[in-house]
């Protein structure tokens, strides 16, 4: 009788919740039952079972409406004794209705933030109770059970798992919207309670629906949220593709955890700095494979974390086109998964971009494709005159530290919006094409800004000389109809191309966008323009580059960013350029490739930093590589 002793108490102390007649009946019960595995004992349990389930859900609804762990135990003092006789009782487990409820009950009584050792002990008990439920094969009442019924460890272990998953699944669907009663418990404590329970079966395929649930369970309530020891396992298991999750549930992950949102930024930024000669299309197809573009235009908070990271790096690596490139292609994807989620989603632009010149917001984020192509010239005049004001401001505060601090921000997230939104760049070079010496400033003030930003060692109005002079060679050598080929106008352009000593070099991409545009776009024959492109490219060593611009070019055709109507006539001219550039690589011998490395090296031009795209053989999950 002195086993019973401390049940006995318990039913003192739930005195006024059950009738005392009942109460007695089940503690004597749940001793009896532990005590002896015969026959007699197993058909007890069987026929007891319909009313143990009655008394275990007012139990339930006991635990529920006490305002803490604490208030239970102190109420019921050995209603965990009591709970994990009946856990460790497998013919009252092996009842599904009377498994879940017994784990409604444990879980009603473990604590979201234990606030003493009673409630972090109860804790570390509950947990242990799920993982040897889930995962031990050397339990003596599993042991017993799968004697009994004749079923092999592996699949009893297995049905133990799934059943453990549903009860838990069922559990975090009870989230609330609000504490309507400060004495009741909140039902969000399971969310978290749950995320911990969760740890030791990140890498079972089985607990992969209710990892999805987890991650995409509404946040109604500050105590909702994961365990950070839940996040942090399910990141590992998922960067060292030891798990496998849906694309939803990768979103939700990095909302979640910013950590391993970074870990994915950083991995494809890696991947694309890696790779080298790879097609424009092809940077577009691994931002959608990443899923960063649909994640930021699902939530507000990861594209401002995103964008952070590429401020950041963009700070970095000023000069870096494939960095540039990049940023530009993630914005332009963003942007196509943010109209597709428009009826679900509405974020201002001012949300998007808050560090942004609000004035340039609209201006810069209007697709060429969204304006008239006669408005152009107009809308990128405004712009460039804008930047210029803003950097006249910059200028003018570097006396005051402070005001200078302001103007450096302020000018380079203008400038960090014109990297995101470098169609407006593209169209001002295929806009020079077409200009006269009186009205070709403003682009190519743009253009050079968008290549020097800056006047700390940039020295900006003097390579806006040199970029004026790059236009003038260009546009007499693509009026000329005699042959041969000016030859002064032809070795000018290689020297811009080439860095001289005590001259800071001009971009050779700025000269080299101009060359491809006006190879494509002006009214020269394509003999004559082919022949032209050739040499220069020849001379300078930049073949493998102008094939990068010719490939970038024909897509922004394919998007409507092109200012000719022709698309036809375009389509044919980018690509006899692109199989005489092609053909032309292919016939250098070895040391004529060589060479021309070299010259690369010299002009500071690389082909891995103009248009790259990862083609790693597997297409990282949500965005991760990892060897």
């Amino acid at each position: 009788m002195s086993q019973l002793q401390p049940l006995i108490q318990l039913h003192q102390m739930a005195e006024s919740l059950m009738n005392s007649q009942e109460m007695q009946f089940w503690l004597e019960k749940a001793v009896t039952w532990g005590q002896a595995d015969s026959p007699d004992t197993q058909e007890d349990t069987c026929l007891h079972l319909s009313r143990l389930r009655d008394f275990l859900q007012q139990l339930l609804a006991h635990i529920n409406n006490m305002s803490s762990t604490t208030e239970t135990m102190k109420r019921l003092p050995f209603l965990g004794q009591f709970l994990g006789r009946l856990c460790w009782n497998p013919y009252v487990t092996a009842d599904a209705t009377s498994r879940r409820l017994l784990f409604q009950c444990l879980w009603g009584l473990y604590s979201e933030h234990p606030g003493n050792a009673v409630e972090r002990k109860a804790n570390q008990w509950i947990r242990k109770v799920f993982c040897q439920l889930a995962t031990e094969e050397d339990d003596a009442a599993a042991q017993a059970l799968m004697k009994h019924m004749g079923v092999p460890p592996e699949e009893y272990h297995l049905k133990v798992l799934r059943k453990m998953v549903a009860l838990l699944q069922e559990n975090i669907g009870k989230s609330c919207s609000s504490i309507c009663n400060i004495n009741q418990r909140c039902s969000c404590d399971r969310i978290k309670a749950t995320s911990e329970a969760c740890v030791p079966l990140i890498t079972c395929p089985e607990a992969a629906p209710l990892i999805g649930v987890l991650l995409q369970q509404p946040v109604t309530c500050v105590r909702a949220a994961l365990s950070e020891d839940f996040l942090d396992a399910l990141s590992s298991a998922y960067s060292s593709q030891c798990l496998s999750l849906e694309e939803q549930a990768v979103v939700s992950l990095w909302y979640h955890n910013l950590s391993s949102l970074e870990e994915a930024v950083l991995s494809l930024l890696e991947c694309v700095l890696a790779n080298t000669g790879s097609m424009p299309q092809k940077l577009e197809q691994q931002l959608a494979q990443s899923l960063l573009p649909k994640a930021c235009a699902q939530h507000c908070a990861i594209f401002l974390h995103v964008n952070d990271i590429f401020r950041s790096i963009l700070k970095q690596a000023e000069g870096t086109e494939s960095v540039k490139y990049l940023i530009q292609t993630f914005t332009s994807c963003f942007r196509r998964e943010l109209v597709l989620l428009q009826h679900q989603t509405s974020v201002s632009l001012k949300a998007l971009f808050p560090q942004s010149p609000q004035s340039l917001l609209v201006p810069l984020l209007t697709l060429p494709s969204e304006m008239p192509r006669e408005a152009w010239r107009h809308h990128l005049n405004w712009l460039s005159g804008s930047l210029q004001r803003l950097t006249e401001e910059e200028e003018e505060g570097d006396g005051d530290s402070s005001s200078s601090t302001r103007g450096h921000h302020k000018l380079f997230e203008a400038w960090f919006l014109l990297v995101q939104c470098a169609q407006w760049v593209q169209v001002a070079v295929q806009l020079l094409v077409t200009s006269g010496p009186e009205d070709c400033g403003p682009l190519l003030w743009l253009l050079t800004f968008y290549h020097h930003p800056t006047n700390r060692g940039h020295h900006r109005a003097l390579q806006l000389v040199h970029a004026r002079e790059a236009w003038d060679h260009l546009h007499s050598l693509f009026l000329a109809l005699a042959r041969p080929l000016p030859a002064d106008h032809l070795q000018s352009l290689v020297t811009l191309l080439s860095p001289q000593p005590q001259r800071p070099a001009l971009s050779p991409l700025l000269i080299l966008n101009l060359l491809v545009n006006f190879a494509v776009f002006f009214q020269q024959s394509l003999s004559g323009s082919t022949e032209i492109l050739q040499t220069v490219v020849d001379w300078s060593g930049l073949v493998d580059e102008a094939v990068c611009v010719l490939n970038s070019l024909e897509l922004r055709l394919n998007q409507g960013s092109c200012i000719s109507s022709d698309t036809n006539r375009l389509h044919l001219r980018i690509k006899a350029l692109q199989n005489t550039l092609t053909h032309r690589r292919e016939a250098l011998c070895p040391a004529e490739n060589q060479a021309h490395a070299l010259a690369r090296s010299k002009t500071g031009v690389s082909a891995a930093l103009f248009h790259p795209s990862c083609t790693c053989s597997e297409a990282p999950r949500g965005g991760v590589v990892r060897e």
